[in-house]
């Protein structure tokens, strides 16, 4: 786990000997929105849900699965990299360049489906898009998790790509 988000970080890496105005200025035009492009959440609902129902390797049998969203050198949303992580266990700050984050839950651990404690205080903490998936259910609900109007909020994403309302 750990070298996957190490492989990731070098793979975003501000190349060295950039000069300091060049990099202060790539840093502010790659600073990640707090709400998703939609070709960015059309990407991670295609994406996360292909691997719903999948088994995930390494040590933790029943682990959620994260995938690390970035674009490609011409501008496309691809994969930076899939991960198994430890169920109810708080996601770290994702490396530099890292544009949304699909998080994919087995079991729901909430009353009302939807996304956890855990979720809500990574978005608050990093500013960064989540999108969370369900497993434990055919079609896989999602919901897609903001800062938005400086509080975070979410809404669901239904099957064919339509938007629910932002909720607290």
């Amino acid at each position: 786990m750990i070298a996957g988000l190490l492989f990731t970080a070098a793979l975003v890496a501000d190349p060295v000997g950039a000069p300091p105005q060049a990099a202060a200025a790539q840093a502010d035009s790659a600073r990640p929105a707090p709400i998703a492009d939609t070709d960015l959440r059309e990407f991670a609902a295609i994406a996360g849900r292909k691997v719903v129902g999948r088994p995930v390797g390494g040590p933790y049998p029943t682990a959620d699965k994260v995938l690390l969203i970035r674009r490609d050198d011409k501008g496309y949303p691809v994969v930076a990299a899939s991960l198994g992580f430890p169920v109810r266990q708080s996601l770290p700050a994702p490396p530099d360049g890292t544009l949304a984050v699909v998080r994919l839950h087995q079991r729901s651990e909430t009353i009302v489906p939807g996304p956890t404690a855990d979720d809500l205080a990574f978005v608050a903490a990093n500013k960064l898009p989540l999108f969370v998936i369900g497993e434990w259910a055919r079609p896989a609900p999602m919901w897609e998790v903001a800062w938005v109007d400086d509080a975070v909020r979410f809404r669901t994403i239904g099957e064919v790509g339509e938007i629910g309302p932002w909720r607290d």
